[in-house]
């Protein structure tokens, strides 16, 4: 083959690499003996074009990686013509950028140089040997980024075991590759790594709303049983009334937090960091203000149906009692994010909310109406104004509190 001839071919490689290509080069031998020197004395047939496009649902979950702060890099064997025309239709480069690919013999320069953050900005290597995959997982890892990286084959294994999660396909994958992962995609699609990201944010905001919820209502019982013995007033509640209240009005609206879909924006929030705790600075203030709110709504019923209204012990007991259990039922829906709307969120939405609410009221109801179970938990008939009481006094903790996060949405 003439230079010329060679240049030609070259070129058409180059062409058909950039419209997608993946392109193998064809010849023929003809050998006299079975120990001649097999890619030597070849003649060249021609090229093989083969097109493996990315499924149609891949521009949108790395656009739904990008929104979420998730950085998609490529890694591929492929030339870096057809590399770079991949990345550009599925969304992980920009359309007129040319920049973004660099091969993997590229790697080790940019290692002996120190030139990080060179490497950092490249979003596609192509032609990249199993040890390019190491280092570039270790690069980010340097760099301080929790680092997912998927793979089918057995060359992939030892990069899969490095990253902070590997994983692997399950379909087309081998038995080395599933092995050695953390996740296994039962579908291969790049798409259910978005849906399983989502699923884990939702997982992970609603363990701290149950957590927030519960050491609220809890802490706030706290709070009314200390606050009236250290005064040396009656107590406002009894025993078996906050037993009642555990093991009813705070477990079922709790339950419920656990099974919501989360806010439509989820993924449109960076990634929280790997040391954030489950309960932080932010939810422990949470814990504070609304455990307070209530402490102060449950006490002072007690004292206006005590001192204003002239109820006897056992009926401003009562008044507390149906007090704080209610404000602790309407008390979760002061779980929904900051600067959602107040009637149309992720709790309003979530009809688990709506029937534990609803179950807890009709025991409520029953807890007073049921003569034994009122006389086991001591509490007696109030009249029109110890209702108003409850009602009014019940609501002010959700509306101050759905307040609170309205003016800490804006700041």
């Amino acid at each position: 083959m003439s230079d010329e001839l060679r240049e030609y071919w070259l070129s058409r490689n180059q062409e058909l690499a950039a419209e997608g290509f993946r392109v193998l080069a064809i010849a023929r031998k003809t050998a006299c003996q079975s120990d001649e020197a097999p890619y030597q004395g070849l003649v060249f047939l021609g090229l093989v074009c083969v097109m493996d496009p990315a499924r149609a649902d891949i521009p949108a979950a790395i656009k739904s990686c990008q929104d979420a702060g998730i950085r998609v890099v490529m890694v591929t064997g492929d030339q870096a013509g057809t590399a770079l025309h991949v990345a550009k239709n599925t969304g992980i480069c920009p359309k007129g950028s040319d920049q973004c690919v660099a091969l993997g013999r590229e790697i080790d320069e940019l290692q002996k140089q120190h030139r990080l953050n060179d490497m950092l900005a490249v979003t596609v290597f192509s032609r990249v040997t199993p040890k390019n995959k190491l280092d570039i997982i270790q690069m980010h890892q340097d760099d301080g980024a929790v680092v997912a990286m998927t793979g089918d084959g057995v060359n992939d294994a030892p990069a899969l075991k490095k990253a902070d999660i590997g994983i692997a396909m399950g379909i087309r994958g081998t038995e080395v590759a599933r092995e050695t992962a953390d996740m296994v995609l039962r579908d291969d699609a790049f798409v259910s790594i978005v849906s399983a990201v989502e699923q884990g944010r939702v997982i992970f905001n609603n363990i701290r709303k149950f957590v927030v919820y519960l050491m609220s209502c809890n802490l706030s019982e706290v709070l009314v049983i200390g606050i009236a013995s250290m005064t040396g007033a009656p107590l406002p509640l009894l025993p078996l009334q906050i037993l009642f209240l555990n093991m009813v009005t705070d477990v079922f609206p709790a339950l419920a937090l656990g099974a919501s879909k989360g806010h439509a924006d989820v993924m449109s929030h960076p990634p929280r960091s790997i040391h954030d705790p489950i309960i932080g600075r932010q939810q422990w203030q949470m814990i504070g203000f609304y455990s307070i709110l209530i402490t102060s709504v449950v006490l002072g019923s007690f004292v206006v149906a005590r001192v204003w209204l002239g109820m006897s012990d056992g009926q401003a007991v009562t008044v507390a009692f149906l007090v704080i259990a209610v404000a602790q039922l309407l008390h979760v829906f002061n779980m929904a994010e900051s600067g959602s709307r107040a009637f149309d969120n992720e709790i309003t939405r979530n009809p688990y909310v709506w029937f534990a609410v609803a179950f807890c009221g009709l025991i409520l109801a029953a807890a007073m109406c049921a003569p034994g179970l009122g006389s086991v938990l001591s509490l007696e008939p109030i009249d029109g104004r110890g209702w108003l009481l409850v009602a009014c006094a019940s609501l002010v903790p959700l509306i101050l509190g759905r307040a609170h996060a309205a003016y800490r949405a804006l700041k």
